[in-house]
């Protein structure tokens, strides 16, 4: 049955954050000491769940505990048969492929057109089609007068528990000024001042104001323009076409991939002088069983052919909740409400009205603020089972003026909107949604993963973040790793010497998923989330 608006048993609580707006704008809520951190991260994140996790039994990451949905993908057999399948004829020749068509695969390919290279970008999906699309926030970069790159690279480092690959924050703080300039020439609309300057704000985390955005639209604007230039350069574009393996020479160089077209339901065979994987991340797995903001295509297809090819990963057992996902109505379940919000001024509180952590803490530490009041009993539980708390958003208004919420946050007044709430006048309820990978491949700061020919860019990549990313991290390190992988691998492939395409690298997976008693493994990667029936999938693949 569809409910339009909030329920009656919800509006109980709503009158209790009502009635203690007032005081809570009088007290400032003190941040947490490290030490009230770690235990709070220790007792509630989900990454602690001991069962969740079980140890990878081959590759490269043999031994370590990861995702019990992922291990299952790293453990499984390929789609294509390595006896029976041909390589001696490719379908395509291009110099650089550039696998994943969102804001990283965009940018690497433009990168690597620039620097000479042919370049052909397969996707999944739709050209665009991605995570980036979804990005809200903003992109983070110094480039206010109090800012400065290295305390971008102090607020990245402690945001991700001291466990970031340093090399790459300093590549990602140095660069990020100079992706927001580019990004502004090519013709994305950021917000803007009175004065004519671009409008920042501080996301969790942060000690400065330096999240550069478009509204809550911020991903879609930049995608616009970055779709437009891969047209406009006449960069050959293969859609519905989702990677299954990748193509190692006999030297060991990464020479191409295999795709399989959804439209024909064939496999392509593509020859390449390098090859950057930029498929994003795993949300749509549904770790933990959580909810997720992610796109249809974020099923990991990346981290699984790269691991069969012999690339090590790095952190993929830390997994982001971010701490706003929509709990109500059900339709919107798990959607991101960005965190700018909070950083205009709305407030977390339980359901007796209660504000109960720093809401510019980092994302770890308040996805795990609201799940123990969940668990404690404080949440707010709706008629449906679901429970969450809430988010103040009518303090926007009243701290920012009236019509500050529906101007800068045009988006989530809209969706809201469909289902009789008014974000402006009730507060929103919310809970942990899963959100982003914080690993993956291991690589330099030009993406060069241990495969020599294999470039990453974007969520698919490992390190930068360490174990937790900060807020407005995400879209500067899609464009950072883009352009210097796009750059890095035309100047690779104008060199390379591709030989004779194998799939040795397969039959030895294979060989080692049997040794180590693996008989019936999944046939990974997934390509589609798993919400289909067997029947459907089995005409699906047929």
């Amino acid at each position: 049955m569809f409910i339009k608006g909030y329920p009656d048993e919800l509006r109980q609580s709503i009158d209790r954050v009502k009635a203690s707006r007032q005081a809570r704008l009088d007290t400032e809520f003190p941040r947490l000491t490290p030490e009230e951190k770690t235990a709070l991260l220790a007792a509630f994140h989900p990454d602690y769940r001991v069962e969740s996790k079980r140890e990878l039994r081959v590759g490269p990451n043999r031994g370590e505990r990861v995702p019990q949905e992922l291990a299952d993908l790293l453990e499984g057999k390929s789609w294509i048969d390595p006896d029976r399948f041909r390589l001696d004829v490719a379908d395509y020749e291009t110099d650089v492929l550039v696998i994943g068509g969102g804001g990283a695969g965009c940018t690497a390919s433009l990168l690597a057109c620039e620097h000479g290279a042919r370049v052909l970008l397969a996707t999944k999906l739709r050209l665009g089609d991605s995570n980036t699309i979804m990005a809200e926030g903003g992109i983070a970069a110094a480039t206010e007068p109090d800012d400065s790159p290295m305390l971008h690279y102090l607020d990245t480092v402690g945001g991700g528990r001291y466990e970031n690959v340093p090399e790459l924050v300093e590549a990602l703080v140095l660069d990020a000024p100079l992706v927001v300039e580019w990004l502004e020439n090519l013709g994305v609309v950021f917000d803007r001042r009175p004065d004519g300057s671009i409008l920042t704000h501080a996301p969790g985390g942060h000690c400065r104001r330096r999240s550069h955005s478009c509204k809550d639209l911020t991903g879609l604007e930049i995608m616009r323009v970055l779709r437009d230039e891969v047209r406009n350069k006449d960069i050959e574009v293969m859609e519905f076409c989702a990677v299954v393996e990748l193509l190692l020479d006999e030297n060991g160089n990464c020479s191409g991939a295999v795709l399989y077209n959804f439209d024909n339901q064939e496999y392509l065979v593509v020859r390449a002088g390098a090859v950057i994987l930029a498929t994003g991340g795993m949300g749509r797995l549904h770790i933990n069983k959580f909810p997720t903001s992610n796109h249809y295509g974020a099923t990991a297809d990346g981290l699984v052919v790269a691991y069969r090819a012999g690339a090590p990963l790095l952190y993929v057992d830390a997994v982001q909740y971010h701490p706003t996902g929509v709990a109500w109505p059900d339709q919107m379940l798990g959607y991101l409400i960005t965190e700018a919000l909070r950083a205009h001024g709305a407030q977390l509180v339980n359901a007796r009205g209660e504000r109960f952590i720093n809401e510019l803490e980092t994302r770890d530490a308040v996805a795990s603020a609201i799940i123990r009041e969940c668990r404690e009993g404080r949440g707010v539980r709706t008629p449906t089972g679901t429970e969450g708390v809430w988010l103040d958003t009518p303090l926007i208004d009243i701290i920012g003026g009236q019509g500050k919420m529906v101007h800068q946050f045009t988006g989530i007044c809209k969706r809201f909107e469909r289902y009789g709430i008014d974000v402006a006048v009730d507060p929103i309820l919310v809970y942990p949604t899963q959100h982003y990978q914080n690993g993956g491949v291991k690589h330099d700061p030009q993406g060069k993963t241990s495969i020599p020919g294999l470039f990453v860019a974007g969520e698919v990549g490992g390190g930068v973040h360490g174990r937790n990313r900060l807020g407005a991290n995400s879209l500067v390190d899609i464009f950072v790793f883009g352009r210097r992988a796009g750059a890095a691998a035309a100047i690779y492939a104008q060199s390379s010497r591709t030989g004779k395409l194998t799939l040795d690298h397969v039959r030895s997976f294979h060989r080692e998923l049997l040794e180590a008693g693996i008989t019936e493994p999944v046939t990974s990667p997934l390509l589609i989330p798993d919400y289909l029936s067997a029947e459907h999938k089995a005409r699906l693949y047929a």
